[in-house]
Formats: structure tokens, sequence, C-alpha cells
């Protein structure tokens, strides 16, 4: 009788605990390594505001969410797709609901009871968690090698999956250091960069930044209701209404999250990108243009604004911070502004403090299986691949989905290989 094969999962992300649950079912023993005291820490936290799974729009039109990567993943979503994680969430005892948003969310809202019922399953079924256990890339002989509390630990599974997620929010245990070890064995990566992003304000000619007064007045006030637009040097184009926040250097939020993939590489190709914001996105131009003209008396252009358009706060503040005064007492072009008042975003706010990660170990690096084609037997899932996706549940919903098919792949391989 031969013994039972042993694979290592590093990692206890989403990807991570997917594997190992397909994995463990499938009859192999499972180790589970991560460098932090607790698994599922990023989950935790994205779950603060409450745990957005996947969503519930029709598929076809879920699908395109993934830009440029969408042929790559499309195989693995479909066969782990919204309904399924529902119903896998389900079968962990968490019932979910689609909200008006098309987001689908726990019916408490939380992610703490779905990963603890998640991980006592796993714990059940036979899965060993090894905390506090950080992977250091391989020994000279291809051997795991990992930080442990007991000092330096090496092992030699039979198969490996890393599910390391790519280097935002690195506190919680993401923080790219994979990258040069699987570099140096051959694997092609993408160069990491922020996804689901802020980005810092610049005025040409001038330091990057608000002004004193915008910024102590308005760090951290919502713009709303507001419709974003972009249009890219090489004609990509993005046209949304919601709403974001003004920060200390700029703007942050759902609807420049939403962007930031075209704003962060066409800044990257020219140094700069100019969005446009409709500040009364329900109001059409001829509209604006008539309650701007209508003749204001004594009252001064601040009051005539509020009174008539209802701009005042923030987008008031918008306005005097990114037009000069004769455009400001131009009715024709102050018309002009309300509807597209454009903004010049000058860089991306730091990888550590983006949602998420763009770039990562490319497809063409993976077989169908996503085993690396330069290292048989080790496998790759979830942020650390070169995808990206806006926020939304697309995001968590790939890493089940990689996470599923990485394990169903890997016992594939094992079984050719007995």
């Amino acid at each position: 009788m031969s013994a039972p094969r042993q694979l290592a999962v590093i990692g206890g992300g989403p990807a991570g605990l997917m594997a190992a649950e397909v994995l463990v079912a499938g009859g192999v023993q499972v180790d589970l390594f991560d460098a932090m005291p607790s698994v599922g820490r990023k989950f935790l936290l994205a779950g603060k505001g409450g745990l957005n799974l996947t969503h519930g729009e029709a598929f076809e039109v879920f699908l395109t969410r993934y830009g440029a990567r969408q042929a790559q993943l499309a195989p693995w979503l479909t066969a782990f797709d919204p309904a399924a994680l529902r119903q896998w969430a389900g079968g962990l005892g968490i019932a979910t609901f689609v909200g008006s948003s098309g987001r689908v969310f726990p019916a408490d809202l939380k992610a703490a009871p779905l990963l603890r019922a998640w991980l006592q399953r796993l714990r059940s079924a036979g899965v060993h968690f090894h905390q506090r256990h950080r992977w250091c890339g391989w020994t000279e002989e291809g051997a795991l090698r990992f930080a442990a509390p007991t000092g330096e630990l090496t092992i030699h599974p039979d198969a490996t999956l890393l599910a390391l997620g790519g280097a935002s929010w690195a506190r919680l245990g993401s923080d790219g250091a994979w990258r040069p070890w699987l570099a140096a064995r051959g694997v092609d990566v993408a160069p990491l960069q922020p996804s689901n992003c802020g980005f810092d304000f610049g005025l040409a000619g001038q330091a990057a930044g608000w002004s004193t007064h915008l910024r102590e007045r308005f760090a951290g006030a919502p713009v709303k209701p507001v419709a974003l637009s972009v249009e890219t040097s090489d004609g990509r184009r993005f046209h949304r209404q919601g709403e974001f926040v003004v920060t200390a250097t700029g703007i942050e939020g759902s609807l420049v999250y939403a962007a930031s993939a075209l704003l962060r590489d066409e800044i990257a190709a020219h140094g700069e990108a100019t969005l446009t914001l409709d500040l009364l996105p329900d109001r059409s131009p001829d509209w604006v243009v008539a309650e701007v003209a209508r003749p204001r008396g004594p009252r001064s252009l601040s009051t005539h604004l509020k009174s008539r358009l209802g701009i005042d706060g923030v987008k008031a503040a918008l306005l005097h911070e990114l037009l000069d005064k004769e455009l400001l007492h131009d009715a024709v072009r102050l018309a002009e502004a309300l509807k597209a008042l454009p903004l010049r975003l000058v860089a991306a706010r730091p990888l550590d403090e983006a949602i998420s990660t763009a770039g990562g170990v490319r497809f063409e690096a993976l077989d169908e299986r996503l085993m690396l084609k330069a290292l048989p037997g080790v496998f790759c899932a979830g942020e650390m691949l070169d995808w990206e996706a806006p926020t939304g549940g697309y995001l968590l919903n790939a890493c089940f989905a990689t996470g599923h098919a990485a394990g169903q792949g890997m016992l594939a391989w094992l079984a050719g290989t007995r």
C-alpha cells in the first residue's frame, strides 16, 4: 500500500483555503502554511464593512469585469461561478442575498462567521494548519524553506500550491516577497502594480496636491452624486455615475477604483491622466446653462450656485480649486465645467494602500491546470496571478475560482504521476 501523498498549500487566504478543501476531499494529506498568526486576515478586513462575496449580474456581463484576462479566467469562473459560490457558502450554513446594487452578501454581512465555519470544516476534514510559518523559497535541493517559530523548517511535498496574494496591505501577510524566488527559477512575473487604488491630484506646473484650504476643510468628504468619465490616449473609455471621496492628496473611493486601471496605465504612459466630473449628472446641459445664466443680483456666486443648482460644500470647493476666476464668472463656460470638470491626476497611491494588485505570475507561465511550466508540481492561484478586477465581488470570486481550479489541477497531476 503506497504512502498518502503530501501536499503543501502556502497562503491562507480564500484561494489557498479553497484549494485545501478540494485537495483534502480528494484524499490527500494537506498542510497549509501561513506567515501570520491566523489565516484569512485580508478576507476578514475586506468584510469589515459588509462582506461582498460575488455579484449577481448576468454571467456574460460578470465575465467582462476581468478585462484583458477575461479569456484566461473564463473556464475557471464558469466552473465556480457566482451561483456555485453562493451554494458553497450555503453549505457552511451561511445564507446570502443580492443587494440593490447587485452585489452578493452573507445575510449578516459579516466575514467572521463564514471563515469560522469554514476553518472548522477544514480542520475536521484533516487539513493541518501551520501559522507563523513564512515561506522563504527553496533550498538548492528543491525543498520548501520556512522561517518557523522553532527555527528554519524544510519540507519536500509531492506538490505545492502557492497562494500568496499580491502586495497590497502587506501588514496582513501579502507582501510580494515571492517575486524574486519565482523569477530566479524562470517564472515570468509581471511587475506588481496598485489596482482599485486612489490617486494624487496635481495642477500643471505646480507641486502635486490640493490647496491647504481644500485639504483641511474637505479631506474625507464624499462627492455625490457625480459621474466620472475617462478617455485614454489609446482609445479606452470609462463613464459611470456614483461617488468618490476627496483625500488629503487627491481622490479615492468606489467610482475611482472602477476607473483605476485606465487611470494608472495612462499615468504610466504619459505622466498624468485627466478625468472629467459631471457634478450634476441628473441634470441636462441645457438646464444647467439656463440656471447658471439666471440673474443673481446682489447674491454671491456661491449663494447663486447653492440656491439654483444645489452646488455647495465639497463640489463648490472643487470648482474654486480647479477653475480660474475669469471662468467662474463666465456663465457659459461655468455651465460647461459643471458638466465636465477636468481633474488632472499625476500618480497612483502606493501599492500597499491599494485594495488589490495587478500584475503577478503571467498566465503564459502556467498550464491549463494552473501549474507552473518551469516548475512541475508547483501551482499558483489567487491574487498572485496576473489579473485584476474592480471591487464588487469580482476579486473574491476569482480568488475562490482559481483556488478551486488549482486544487483540481493538483489532484489530476498527482493521479498522472502515480
